[in-house]
């Protein structure tokens, strides 16, 4: 479970400094439109792409707490070995989805967008778009850590 804290640990540090640097981009925005009067078109556009970036990462992190998709109302009334393979099938579907939607639909749209350059930054967008796969790697771990625990638990 060392793993689980590192990343857990890594990705909150992520979250937490692509928050910091859109609150100082955001400010600088501000600064250069109304004290400047030359608006930063650069920095509007690497915000937006934080932003997406810091959602991710979130996201992942809601999955280390297994806080995604599920219907408490209707497991809970179950007994506990049921709860606990229904617990299961949610990580697993978590898992699915991941692989599926994240990692491989992520990593190919990042390949396809790699010859398409962002407006204001000049750099390839599939950069930008990599934060999908990492975050399905990242939501495979811990959907598979979060499944041992489950077992250890039963």
């Amino acid at each position: 479970m060392k793993i689980k804290t590192v990343l857990t640990k890594a990705l909150n540090g992520l979250a937490g400094v692509s928050f910091l640097i859109m609150v100082a981009l955001t400010c600088w925005q501000v600064f250069t439109r109304y004290v400047l009067k030359n608006p930063s078109t650069w920095s509007e556009e690497l915000v937006s792409y934080l932003f997406a970036w810091m959602s991710l990462l979130g996201a992942s992190i809601v999955t280390l707490e297994s806080g995604h998709m599920n219907i408490p109302v209707l497991v809970d009334r179950m007994n506990p070995q049921t709860r606990s393979y229904m617990r299961i099938l949610h990580e697993l579907i978590a898992l699915l989805f991941s692989l599926a939607i994240l990692v491989y639909g992520g990593w190919q749209i990042s390949r396809l967008a790699m010859g398409q350059m962002t407006s204001s930054l000049g750099v390839p967008v599939g950069i930008f778009y990599f934060v999908m796969p990492l975050c399905g790697v990242l939501n495979i771990i811990y959907t598979i850590i979060n499944i041992a625990e489950i077992t250890k638990n039963k």
